[in-house]
């Protein structure tokens, strides 16, 4: 006969095993980080603004008709947003809208975005804007993406910020026949672009600039930013200007760096430029 004493113990081991497995459980998913969502051009745009740090939204191919709106949304150091489209083509593809950038920015932060392709058919627009209204666009990384179109006149760009924009990877990117390539800052000295990296990116045949970063005046007092001097690397670069540039008095060369804050954080920041290669600068 089984006594009722007997009986307890299984019981009592069974709910310690299935709370020692509920609190595993918790601990592995947030150890293993957030979800994979997929997205179609049919459904996506709704579910970014539902992305939570460490997420991947998982682009399909395709023709993605509504842009890119990325505001405020905010990763984490350690689990980054990511938005992606396939490796192999075909891959996803966004089309250039009337008066509205392709991807914009606005408020985000650690934001990982790659494998897209942006055809802005020659519209007045720019392929990826931090917006001039956002109180800050850092640590973003744009890889691997293939910009084109984007050149409807020499003021539309390829890549542009236009708020505090700092801890910028640029890496591994296309960006073809633009009005200009990269303009990072805005063009009065505010909204200053520093302690980037941009590598391994092809720049080639912009009616301006490939690469300007803008000149700065003293930076605003934001409390995630970095204080201490900063290093901007640019190196292993493509810049060529061999066909489409302008002439005469809007000829630009293909990089143009300005300066650092004359006072205050960020005099004695430092660009680091190597391994480039100019072609018809």
């Amino acid at each position: 006969m089984v006594t009722r004493s007997a009986r307890k113990k299984p019981r009592s081991t069974s709910v310690a095993i299935a709370c020692v497995l509920a609190i595993a459980s918790l601990i592995w998913a947030g150890a293993a980080g957030a979800r994979v969502i997929q997205g179609t051009p049919e459904r996506y745009f709704e579910l970014v603004r539902s992305l939570s740090p460490g997420d991947t939204l998982q682009l399909s191919p395709g023709i993605y008709t509504r842009g890119l709106s990325v505001h405020e949304l905010q990763g984490r150091a350690d689990q980054p947003i990511t938005i992606a489209g396939p490796k192999e083509k075909p891959g996803a593809v966004f089309l250039g809208r009337p008066g509205i950038n392709t991807i914009s920015l606005a408020n985000a932060a650690y934001l990982v975005i790659r494998n897209l392709t942006l055809d802005g058919g020659n519209l007045p627009v720019d392929g990826i804007k931090a917006e001039g209204y956002s109180r800050f666009a850092h640590h973003i990384t744009l890889e691997n993406l293939r910009i084109t179109g984007h050149g409807n006149n020499q003021q539309i760009v390829g890549i542009s910020t236009k708020c505090p924009a700092w801890g910028w990877v640029i890496r591994g990117n296309v960006i073809e026949r633009a009005g200009t390539g990269m303009y990072l800052g805005n063009s009065d000295g505010s909204g200053p672009f520093w302690a980037g990296l941009i590598e391994a990116n092809e720049v080639v045949d912009s009616l301006g600039y490939d690469l300007q970063i803008k000149h700065q005046k003293p930076r605003p007092a934001l409390e995630d930013a970095p204080k201490g001097p900063a290093v901007t690397v640019i190196r292993d670069n493509l810049f060529g200007k061999s066909r489409n540039a302008s002439v005469g008095a809007m000829a630009r060369p293909n990089v143009l760096l300005g300066h650092w804050p004359l006072q205050g954080p960020g005099t004695d920041d430092r660009y680091l430029v190597y391994g480039n290669l100019f072609v018809d600068n």
